[in-house]
């Protein structure tokens, strides 16, 4: 007897209720772009515009934790002088950041 009334309550349930089945599926995807890929997008984004605003004379910190003054800009590399006289040629992504000017000096 009680198995046919639990049966018989859901068979009423309302149109609603396949919406709300899913409701905590749609809250996690959506949590998962505020908190992982819009932040992600924002650095990538942050990062192009770091790229794109190199030039000569520029202090940079590579990926690789190599510090240098570039000295020229190609479209895709770029020439980076780590010592006197001592000159290598990176690929634009493989700046991590630009340091402030007399960092170098510093070290």
């Amino acid at each position: 007897m009680l198995i046919s009334n639990a049966y018989a309550q859901t068979a009423a349930a309302g149109p609603m209720d396949g919406v709300m089945q899913f409701l905590p599926i749609i809250l996690m995807f959506v949590a998962l772009y505020f908190f992982m890929i819009r932040p992600q997008q924002k650095k990538a984004k942050e990062h192009r515009a770091l790229l794109e605003a190199l030039g000569k004379g520029d202090e940079v910190l590579m990926q690789s934790g190599i510090m240098g003054r570039i000295t020229k800009v190609a479209e895709d590399f770029v020439t980076v002088e780590i010592a006197e006289k001592v000159e290598i040629q990176v690929q634009k992504p493989a700046i991590a950041a630009v340091l402030p000017k007399g960092t170098l000096k510093n070290i």
